[in-house]
């Protein structure tokens, strides 16, 4: 099993994750024709695709879905409620829907998905596991609640959202305070804090690779994720975990979901 960002930040979130013949992207937030190069960069012809799962309906998550299902109908998986809001926007698609907390199968994965804290109709985060190795995803969720930390343990590879440093986020002149409160709110969005709050609790020695995404370009900066999360998960007794940042403009390398070559040796 193997994933890679395709994008991820305000303008457009997306996922592939691949294993064996097995190929789902997370949201759909770049334009259709992005999807496609991107996708392309990586070796994957967007045909080939089994699935399209939604975290939820904003826009910087579905922007792409309607034109890039005109070409490639795929069959989407979302909540019941996310599935009616996408519907009313003329997105024609053959969906599947599940109740948030539900686990279910596609092909040679299993998926659980669980509720998170966002201001959007039933947001949910996934984690896929094949019977060996399990990778979760977390984007756009404003707190980190007990039950998003008891499915979120015993990952391989988690990719989790850490959109702002509250210094900068408070310092940020070009954010009226109505938009610094939404971001911050219980429904916004993970600040680095929350974030060292959710890996203190889940990090394992099993644990290989934590990727960060949805950076804010005024408020946070890879440098200072890395750099703050190296420091804390090596305190923690974790120094094995690899790190990265996703980028808005092109998709991240393919990153492997296993555990450290030194604990399997």
């Amino acid at each position: 099993m193997r994933f890679s960002i395709l994008g991820s930040g305000s303008s457009g979130n997306s996922t592939i994750l691949e294993c064996g013949s097995t190929r789902i992207l997370i949201d759909a937030g770049l334009s259709a024709k992005q999807l496609c190069l991107r996708l392309e960069s990586l070796s994957i012809d967007p045909a080939s695709l089994t699935a399209i799962l939604l975290t939820h309906e904003h826009g910087d998550h579905i922007r792409g879905l309607k034109n890039f299902l005109k070409k490639h109908p795929v069959p989407i998986f979302t909540t019941r409620d996310t599935a009616h809001v996408v519907k009313e926007q003329g997105i024609a698609a053959e969906w599947n829907t599940f109740e948030a907390g539900q686990a279910f199968p596609i092909a040679h994965l299993t998926i659980e998905s669980f509720s998170i804290q966002h201001d959007a109709v039933d947001p949910v985060g996934f984690v896929f596991g094949n019977g060996t190795n399990r990778f979760g995803l977390v984007s756009d969720a404003g707190q980190v609640t007990s039950s998003m930390k008891a499915r979120l343990r015993s990952l391989c590879a988690l990719f989790v959202e850490a959109n702002y440093d509250d210094q900068l986020l408070a310092d940020d002149t070009k954010r009226p305070w109505s938009i610094k409160q939404r971001i911050s709110s219980r429904h916004g969005h993970l600040s680095n804090a929350q974030v060292a709050e959710l890996l203190a609790d889940i990090a394992h020695p099993a644990m290989s690779r934590i990727v960060f995404g949805h950076l804010s370009s005024d408020c946070n900066c890879p440098r200072k994720v890395t750099t703050l999360f190296k420091t804390l998960l090596s305190g923690l007794g974790h120094p094995q975990i690899a790190l990265a940042c996703a980028s808005q403009s092109e998709p991240t390398e393919w990153f492997e979901v296993t555990t450290p070559f030194r604990l399997t040796e």
